[in-house]
């Protein structure tokens, strides 16, 4: 291997790595808040990529029909909670959420899908459509088990993804999309030719890092997520919503993959079931963060794009064993270092 293909291989893992980044920060995210292992956070990848490509062939996406399934079986969950003490007030929000919401983005790209609006606007309709999906996720899955253990929330999140898995393919079906690039400019740099999605790519994701710390060290929503991430009962004793805290950790998750899904969906083709090892690979940077640190987890997040990227080159039929052999020597030294309780 000669410096020329070292320097395409550095690319292509920082390209993929920035990705990582983003999922593995949405991980962190859900877990830090809710102590959720967001293990579907790669379907919404997938939803946002195969959406994009949609759009961009001018035909209406299945996921506005996905969309509004979910509102409607929030709406009926919500419905059944307040069976006893129903409040006229309370249904109307509920009925503008759960109803109005995913019929109103439906409607919109009704019509808007066979205009063929600018690539920009097709983006961001594919985060206006996945974005809510997180809500939804949470009220239909999540928000009845908030307290429960680590283990139960761990396994509700394998039996969403495995939902969620299926759901791709009733609604996208089995065949492979690839999105067209948000812009098809391109540069050289010696002997790397840059594209400007890839440069998108790295931009996008450093303004989300900035959005991120802004929105934690800056507004009051921010910080409520910061208090319950830190003591989940003692944030709700100080009258911390945080049901209002959960919803928030999972939309920003949704948008985040509905994001990283526009942003991979020109670069690679895209399977219904093509998110989950992305999502894992994120996954392996939140580990290797340690579950808890944004920036040791975008640091981490690089490091797996680079790791990949030299082993596809070296070893290409071992690629993902060795990304994923990451995380072993960094749990059992988690395991060593950390203080056990029989409570836990």
């Amino acid at each position: 291997m000669d410096a020329t293909i070292a320097t395409f291989l550095i690319q292509d893992g920082l390209t993929n790595g920035a990705v990582y980044a983003l999922l593995g920060l949405a991980i962190v995210l859900v877990f830090s808040v809710t102590r959720v292992i967001f293990i579907p956070q790669g379907e919404f990848v997938a939803y946002g990529a195969l959406t994009l490509a949609t759009l961009d062939a001018g035909n209406v996406p299945g996921t506005p029909k996905l969309l509004l399934c979910f509102g409607v079986a929030a709406f009926l969950l919500d419905l059944w909670s307040w069976r006893r003490d129903l409040k006229v007030d309370a249904l109307a929000r509920n009925f503008a959420l759960n109803l109005g919401l995913p019929l109103l983005i439906y409607g919109a790209v009704l019509y808007l899908a066979p205009l063929q609006l600018p690539s920009v606007i097709r983006a961001l309709m594919t985060v206006l459509i996945i974005a809510p999906m997180g809500l939804y996720v949470y009220r239909i899955a999540y928000r009845p088990l908030a307290d429960a253990s680590v283990l139960v929330l761990l396994i509700t999140s394998v039996g969403v993804h495995l939902a969620m898995l299926g759901l791709g393919l009733i609604f996208f079906g089995p065949e492979g999309l690839r999105a067209t690039p948000l812009h098809d400019g391109s540069f050289t740099m010696g002997p790397l030719l840059v594209t400007a999605q890839s440069v998108l790519i790295y931009l996008t994701t450093i303004l989300i890092m900035v959005a991120l710390y802004f929105f934690f060290e800056k507004t009051l929503l921010g910080k409520a997520l910061r208090a319950t991430a830190v003591n989940r009962l003692g944030a709700r004793l100080v009258g911390v919503r945080t049901q209002l805290t959960g919803v928030t950790a999972f939309v920003l998750a949704a948008t985040i993959a509905a994001v990283s899904g526009v942003l991979m969906g020109p670069i690679t083709t895209i399977y219904y079931d093509t998110g989950f090892l992305i999502g894992l690979k994120g996954f392996v940077a939140a580990i290797l963060g340690g579950m808890g640190s944004f920036p040791v987890t975008a640091i981490a997040a690089i490091g797996v794009g680079m790791v990949e990227s030299f082993a596809s080159f070296f070893a290409s039929n071992y690629k993902e064993i060795i990304v994923f052999g990451l995380i072993v020597p960094v749990l059992i030294w988690l395991s060593i270092d950390a203080v056990h309780h029989e409570e836990e």
